[in-house]
This record gives C-alpha cells, structure tokens and sequence, in this order.
C-alpha cells in the first residue's frame, strides 16, 4: 500500500467537483436561512458517513470514523452561510425597505440585481438617478435607509424573506467566479475530503451556520463535537490589486494564484504554532504551494473553536478570492486544488505526537 505520509493526495478537482460548487454558490443561503446549502450538504454526505445530525442551529455535524486505535478526533469546520438582505418593510408597489446581513459596503450596492425569498424572485436595489440628485447628495455615499429592492408590482415576497446578489458562478480559464464562493469554497472541500477520509484520524465535519454574523454555529458544533484539534476552511481576501490611489501595493494580504493562504493570527485567533510547523512541512515535503495570510482583521470559526471547553488548538487555512463580501468573488481553480492536496496530506500525517510537542 502506498504510504499517504509521504506522498502528495493527486486526486484532482475534476468536472464534478466543479459541478458541485456551481451548485454550492448557485444556491440562497444568507445567514439564519441555510436551507438549501445544508440540503446539498446532507445529499453529498449521508452516503459516506458513519453518523450525520443537524444540530438545534442547524449545523450540519459529520463523522467519519478512524480505522486505526487512538486516533485523533479532528474538526474541520467550513461556514455554510452567505452575506445578504433581509426585507424589513413594505412600501408597497412591490418595493422593500432592507437590512444588510453580514458585512457589505453599502456604496456597491445602487443597480445591483439580486435574488428574493425561496423562490429566488429576480429583483433591484434600486436608488433615485443621478437626473435627480444635487450636487451635494452626488458627493456622498447613498445611505442604506434610501435604497430600496425592487420587485416590481407583481413581486410577491414578505418582510423576513432574505435576499442576495444574483450572480451565477461560471468557470473563466483557471478562474472560478460566482457569489459566496466565501465560503461554498470551504463546503466543498469538506465534501471532497470525506470522499477520499484518511483513515487516521477520525473525521469531525461540521457545516457552520452564521458565521458571517458573529461565527455563532461554530460555539455550538465545536462544543458538541468536542476534537482534539481544528482546522477552519474558509475563504480570504486577496489583497493584490494596485492601491486605490494608483500606488503600488506595500500590503497585500494574500494572492491568487500563490497557494492555499496559512494563518499565523487574525482578528480572533492567534493559531496553534505546533499546527503552522505541521501544515507548512507538510507544504515544503510535498511541494505543495502555499502563503501566509498576513495578520490583521477579520477571522474565521476558529475564532470560537479554540475557546470552547478546555481549549481546542486550531489553525485557519482559506482559499484566496478577490472582491470578497460584494456580488462576485473570483478565486483560482489551482488554489483550491492545493488547498485540498494540503489538507489531504497534513491529516494524513497527524498522530497524538504532535499533541506532546510544546508550543
């Protein structure tokens, strides 16, 4: 048998596993409202688990069992959920006044075509033209509570009903483009590890719901799941376009292109140094590319994990998109793969000893 430590995982992203996150970011699942990513969820994995639940939040929580004794329980948590709307009255004429759900500029919003309630009814977020603003108003950003969805006076929805950008994901050459690949990226590359589970760990999948409102399934799954350890699987921002006053970029983030982003800190989490030496050897053996997400705002369900119970160490690794938390995230098809094929590789070599280290 071929000795999975100490060779790369080849399996590659093919047609079907595009097919899939086509399907992941195609589907409306704005935070508190994940229905239709957890249904595709619960169609991909029931067939390969050993135990699948949904918790009272609506986590998806898997398990794949080990074939080895003393194995390491160890979670790997990607958010289901997605930026959006949430319509909060009516004006009536079929126009709704909304709230944004999750982070989103409001100045990127005026024209922008978007996606209402569980029929995905087509509609505007519409704003006066610029025929009948002043001067003065055409020198501000237009405040949300000015802005209106348009559905037109036949539109049918209801003040609760989530929204998002409707935005169709299609493959560009190397580039993946769609809305939410932050983080349909992440479900599916949980998807892809339980088809191909290491045998030497036993596999914790959770599924997160509203994370981009406070990483609140994460407290949940990571409590209930109890791991030994945790990776968060997410999508990060790629900083590598020229500053927005024409200089030359000093601060970049992460990249397309340059390989699955590693992070040493964020916002929430400052992640477990035995787990950066073990990803980042795996990477350099292997001839996996790879990056550090540079330290600085922002965070991932690894923000809650590594607090729950007695502590769980963890690390955050992401697939790098520009033009996050807007209507199109563009990332590369290469970043995930090696995303992936690190993954693959670094659960394949964890045992207890990287436990006994020190920090």
């Amino acid at each position: 048998m071929k000795d999975q430590t100490k060779t790369p995982f080849t399996r590659m992203l093919d047609a079907e596993s595009i097919a899939l996150l086509e399907r992941l970011s195609n589907a409306v699942a704005v935070s508190g409202d994940e229905g239709e990513v957890r249904a595709i969820v619960l169609e991909q994995v029931k067939p390969l688990a050993d135990e699948v639940k949904v918790d009272a939040l609506g986590n998806v929580l898997v398990t794949r069992k080990a074939k080895t004794p003393d194995a390491l329980r160890v979670m790997l948590a990607a958010h289901m959920d997605e930026i959006g709307f949430m319509l909060i009255d009516d004006d009536e004429g079929g126009l709704y006044r909304f709230e944004t759900i999750g982070g989103i500029d409001v100045r990127q919003l005026v024209g922008k075509t978007v996606w209402v309630g569980k029929q995905h009814t087509p509609a505007i977020i519409g704003a006066r033209p610029i025929h009948l603003t002043s001067r003065e108003e055409r020198g501000h950003a237009i405040p949300l509570e000015q802005l209106r969805i348009d559905l037109g006076p036949e539109g049918k929805a209801k003040v609760g009903d989530r929204a998002t950008f409707a935005t169709t994901f299609r493959q560009n050459g190397p580039s993946l483009v769609g809305k939410a690949l932050d983080n349909r990226f992440g479900v599916a590359t949980l998807i892809e590890l339980l088809k191909h589970a290491p045998d030497n760990v036993e596999l914790l999948l959770a599924f997160t719901v509203q994370e981009e409102v406070g990483v609140r399934g994460a407290r949940v799954a990571g409590y209930s799941m109890a791991p030994d350890l945790a990776f968060a699987i997410d999508s990060t921002p790629a900083n590598d376009l020229p500053m927005w006053d024409g200089s030359e970029n000093g601060k970049y983030n992460c990249r397309l292109g340059a390989g699955p982003a590693i992070y040493v800190a964020d916002g929430g989490t400052l992640s477990d140094p035995r787990l950066v030496r073990h990803v980042t050897q795996t990477c350099d053996e292997l001839g996996i590319p790879y990056q550090f997400r540079q330290p600085g705002g922002g965070s991932t369900d690894a923000g809650i994990i590594h607090k729950t119970r007695a502590g769980v160490p963890s690390i955050s690794i992401s697939v790098p998109g520009r033009y996050a938390h807007s209507a199109v995230l563009i990332g590369r098809l290469d970043d995930w793969q090696n995303t992936l094929s690190l993954l693959h590789a670094a659960l394949s070599r964890l045992n207890r000893d990287l436990l006994a280290q020190p920090r």
